[in-house]
């Protein structure tokens, strides 16, 4: 069995009702950052951290992540014509990422379904999980921070982070023993649960290292919360055969799943801009006096 990670399993079949009527036609993963749509930040953060290969668990009306991440002839061609080197650059650059593999989600039943629909492409080795609405901004890269601690205990490595104690039953949440700084050996995972119920503030933030033994346990993992297969479930049941552990992630996330996170960071995003940054400033200041004038 291979045992570097070298596949990234990003699923993308949900049907972003929260976006609604902006994902009527296209998928959430493509509103743009800026300029950039939200999943190529995903897949940029995957590559960076040495992944090659990225397999999409799709759904219907998903083309166009299909399309984004393949050759544009037409398009080029316009741009070489027009002379705009630096576009043309971009765009082309862009199926080179990586190697991307697509395979359908056909029903929507959870996160944890969605996995087990990746086991044909996965097989028998070891891979990353990065959820598409969770955008992470660090050095190193996060799921890139869990690879290092995958390559020093060999087991499933899941990406955390501090939540406030009233905000646990909007997450996964895990417990465990610290057993070196940020890093912990988990002995309990629980789905949104109560402030009583959860065993710490540590909450999964879509970020993933898992072997391929997270399989065998999906397929006999039952419908969970809203009736879907969840992984922090299956996760639960992989933990009871072999070792788990969670790695506070370093870094600023984005939940771009919901409004407020998407605006957020698209405010965040224009600002690291250089060519954006003083202008967009001048215009966040003008709105900030207004709405002060206007009381």
């Amino acid at each position: 069995m291979d045992r570097r990670i070298r596949k990234a399993v990003i699923p993308v079949a949900g049907l972003g009702t929260r976006f609604l009527p902006a994902t009527k036609a296209q998928p959430k993963e493509m509103l743009p950052l800026v300029d950039k749509p939200v999943i190529q930040y995903i897949v940029e953060e995957a590559v960076a951290a040495g992944i090659e290969q990225i397999v999409f668990v799709t759904g219907r009306h998903k083309r166009a992540i299909e399309d984004h991440f393949d050759r544009n002839l037409e398009l080029e061609r316009a741009l070489e014509e027009k002379g705009k080197e630096e576009l043309l650059n971009i765009v082309k650059h862009i199926p080179d990422i990586a190697d991307f593999i697509y395979i359908r989600q056909k029903e929507p039943k959870g996160l944890g379904h969605a996995v087990l629909t990746a086991e044909p492409v996965v097989g028998n080795e070891p891979f990353a999980v990065l959820l598409g609405d969770d955008v992470m901004v660090s050095n190193p890269p996060a799921i890139g921070q869990l690879i290092e601690v995958y390559n020093r205990y060999r087991c499933s490595v899941i990406g955390v982070q501090e939540v406030k104690r009233e905000e646990v039953s909007k997450y996964g949440i895990v417990g465990g023993k610290e057993i070196e700084p940020g890093v912990f050996k988990v002995d309990e995972l629980v789905e949104k649960p109560s402030v009583e119920e959860a065993p710490s503030n540590l909450a999964i933030s879509g970020r993933y290292i898992l072997t391929p033994g997270i399989f065998e346990v999906l397929k006999k993992t039952p419908p969970g919360k809203g009736e879907e297969i969840q992984l922090t479930d299956a996760l639960a049941g992989l933990s009871k055969r072999e070792a788990i552990y969670a790695t506070i992630m370093e870094g600023k996330r984005y939940d771009t799943g919901s409004k407020l996170g998407f605006l957020e960071a698209t405010v965040d995003f224009a600002l690291m801009r250089e060519d954006l940054r003083e202008p967009f400033l001048e215009i966040i200041k003008s709105r900030v006096r207004e709405e002060r004038e206007n009381g």
